[in-house]
């Protein structure tokens, strides 16, 4: 009788989807070690940021801005909202809708943050050389893009 392999092992380190997860737990730690004095989370800068480029801009229309299920912008909002970083304001043409713009303390933190963002960035790729990140960008890009159909909030494709 012969013994069947059972033997299931895989280098973990070889497949993409374990690799992309680690690197974004490793991008998200070093974006709030960098940023820890603001008290945001990635996703709550991508919002504030998204927002100050459209101010009055309704919370399905952010969230699909960003590649967020709108329950979970809502959330966002909430917390943003409490901290006084950013208001709703009724909508001219739609009572039911309310439309999200950044107070100025809003205005001061996404501006105060910046350089501390930005040293986050420059850190996650600083162990590529220059043309390097060129390249991972190149290609992260064409990956997101490629793939956002699949995304449980895919971002709208702008031509």
């Amino acid at each position: 009788m012969s013994k069947k392999s059972t033997d299931t092992s895989i280098d973990l380190g070889r497949l993409p989807g374990h690799q992309i997860r680690r690197l974004h737990q490793i991008a998200v730690a070093i974006f709030l070690q960098d940023t820890q004095a603001h008290g945001l989370t990635p996703v709550q800068y991508a919002a504030m940021q998204a927002i100050q480029a459209s101010p009055l801009i309704d919370q399905r229309t952010l969230a699909s801005k960003i590649g967020l299920d709108t329950s979970t912008m809502g959330g966002v909002i909430d917390r943003l909202e409490a901290r006084e970083l950013l208001q709703r304001n009724k909508s001219p043409g739609d009572r039911r809708v309310k439309l999200v713009s950044l107070t100025e303390q809003g205005e001061a933190a996404l501006a105060s943050i910046q350089p501390a963002m930005a040293k986050a960035q420059e850190r996650i790729l600083a162990p590529l050389t220059s043309t390097q990140q060129a390249q991972f960008m190149t290609l992260l890009n064409i990956l997101v893009e490629s793939n956002n159909e699949l995304s449980r909030a895919p971002i709208p494709r702008t031509e």
